[in-house]
């Protein structure tokens, strides 16, 4: 049970990236905690984690004190933590009990996800996708769309405009290009930047790919207005998922989708695209907060609730 909840966000890779953010980070047993700062009050963020034998009580107890003794040490409000774990009644009753945490009015590091097996050979790959994704595939292949890769910082850059502009035609807040370095400094050759363009060389769509020992994710994306004509980012990811596999990597996450039955969450538009790979849909429990300052909580508790229904998430 441990070694499939290993995931990049509890990893000493993942806690450099946030220290050259300038977060502080506190490493302890093995857990990445991650001190953040809100206008309303500081908070410890736990993503991904905390991994731990959850049926041991003991190891539970004190995992649980180690981090609210880390919390208040660092006078923050509340910790926000989401364990990768399957989302089942039986594992939020355990969060609830063991770890006396509620849950959280938003989400925390892609809950709902597709995650593709790559162990499985690229015929079995095609095989699975849905009939739509599969012709947009072959599509691509036949009007000579061409996918590069490479992790310079001038890519990386340009990535970053493209996706600056992507965001503001689709409303949502993209990461600062600070942020985007120290994704590439800390994940070093782990992070790639790939771009399908045209036979022209005209940029089409872009992926932000992270790879952490057996697992990749595909965790930024961006496109030029060219995306809603052409395949662009059906053969990005086809490539992606062919560098993965010969590179031994065994799960590709494509990282996040929208919940279901919510056809007007963020993510809806990405969703069809994602599941179209075939992969399978995990759902992680939701996040979930252990409350420090029930005082300074609860204002923080209704802004994000409002602040989630307003941006759909």
């Amino acid at each position: 049970m441990i070694l499939e909840e290993r995931n990049f966000l509890q990893s000493k890779v993942w806690a450099k990236v946030n220290q050259l953010i300038g977060h502080r980070v506190v490493e302890k047993d093995g857990i990445v905690m991650i001190i953040k700062k809100a206008k309303r009050g500081r908070y410890l963020e736990i993503p991904g984690g905390p991994i731990i034998n959850w049926q041991d009580d003991k190891a539970v107890e004190k995992t649980r004190q180690l981090i609210v003794d880390t919390a208040k040490k660092h006078r923050c409000v509340f910790v926000r933590l989401r364990p990768q774990l399957i989302d089942t009644p039986e594992n939020r009753k355990l969060l609830e009990t063991k770890l006396k945490a509620k849950k959280s009015p938003m989400h925390l590091a892609a809950e709902h996800t597709v995650i593709l097996d790559l162990t499985k050979s690229e015929d079995e790959l095609l095989k699975n996708m849905r009939r739509q994704t599969r012709y947009e595939v072959r599509r691509a292949d036949k009007l000579g769309i061409k996918v590069e890769s490479g992790n310079s910082e001038e890519l990386f850059k340009e990535f970053h405009q493209v996706q600056s502009e992507t965001a503001a035609r689709q409303h949502f807040v993209p990461p600062d290009l600070k942020t985007l370095l120290a994704e590439k400094e800390a994940f070093s050759k782990n992070a790639k930047i790939y771009v399908a363009r045209t036979t022209e060389g005209e940029p089409i769509a872009y992926g932000l790919i992270l790879i952490h020992e057996n697992e990749a994710e595909y965790y930024e994306a961006a496109s030029t207005d060219l995306n809603h004509k052409l395949p662009g980012a059906y053969a990005l990811e086809w490539q992606v998922i062919r560098d993965l596999k010969k590179q031994k990597v065994k799960k590709y996450n494509l990282w996040g989708i929208a919940p279901p039955n919510q056809p007007h969450h963020r993510y809806a538009g990405v969703t069809t695209f994602k599941t179209g790979f075939g992969g399978e849909v995990v759902a992680f429990v939701p996040a979930h907060d252990i409350i420090i300052s029930k005082i300074k909580y609860a204002p923080d508790y209704l802004i994000e609730t409002i602040r989630k229904k307003r941006r759909h998430l």
